[in-house]
């Protein structure tokens, strides 16, 4: 095949496929790339082409979607993975690589170990996390993780991370709501709330552990700036106007 036979392939490909995939595409590419060097055929180079990613603003919830939320599971232990993603806007690997060493109730802190390019951060927790997990703590004294699950032998390890999926998607449907709701998107709402609180996005882009700031300008798309100093979304959510 001659380098006009390959670029037809895949230009069919990206737009004739019954279920076209930017993914699947790219690594099509790269694939022929592999391939050539293998075969020592490296001096032929295919290039991927530019393609234009759409735009996509990010689901967020109103803040009466999110106290519907909270309220919904009936166990304190799914309330508080619910309340931890939104109150401290921690990835889903994060909320499960918590152990008990990272929580601190004195200081009202989370330590959070290596989150997105191996970065630890320190987020605050709300009064209302704080009395939720020394209650948790005391009902059912959790092994090493802040949350464990089971095994099939019955031992114990991480909740998975469809554990978490399945805590999210019924509370959602026990609260009524009818957005796709995940747990980045309980990040993303963190995140807005926190600018429509007035908090400067400098200090929101340490708090998410952002490296890079265009990531955390996303925000303001859909938030006003304003300044102030970092504190979690749940002490003002629940507070009297």
């Amino acid at each position: 095949m001659d380098e006009d036979q390959v670029l037809d392939y895949l230009h069919l490909i990206k737009t004739q496929n019954r279920t076209p995939s930017e993914s699947y595409f790219k690594h099509t590419v790269y694939g022929l790339r592999f391939a050539y060097r293998a075969m020592g055929m490296a001096q032929k180079q295919v290039f991927l082409p530019k393609m234009k990613l759409p735009k996509k603003l990010p689901v967020v919830l109103s803040q009466q979607e999110v106290r519907r939320l909270l309220k919904a599971p009936a166990l304190l232990r799914h309330r508080l993975i619910l309340g931890l993603l939104y109150g401290c806007g921690l990835r889903r690997h994060e909320l499960l690589g918590i152990k008990l060493a990272d929580v601190d109730l004195d200081r009202s802190q989370l330590h959070v170990r290596e989150g997105k390019g191996r970065k630890d951060r320190y987020v605050p927790l709300s009064g209302h996390l704080v009395r939720g997990l020394r209650t948790y703590l005391q009902a059912e004294p959790p092994y090493l993780w802040l949350f464990n699950g089971k095994t099939n032998t019955g031992q114990l390890q991480q909740f998975s991370e469809t554990g978490v999926q399945w805590v999210i998607s019924q509370a959602v449907k026990r609260a009524g709501i009818q957005k796709r709701v995940t747990s980045h998107t309980l990040r993303h709402t963190y995140a807005t709330h926190l600018l429509e609180m007035g908090m400067d996005i400098m200090t929101l882009k340490d708090l998410l552990g952002h490296v890079d700031i265009h990531t955390t300008l996303m925000y303001l798309h859909i938030a006003q700036l304003g300044r102030d100093k970092a504190f979690s979304p749940l002490d003002r959510l629940y507070r009297k106007s």
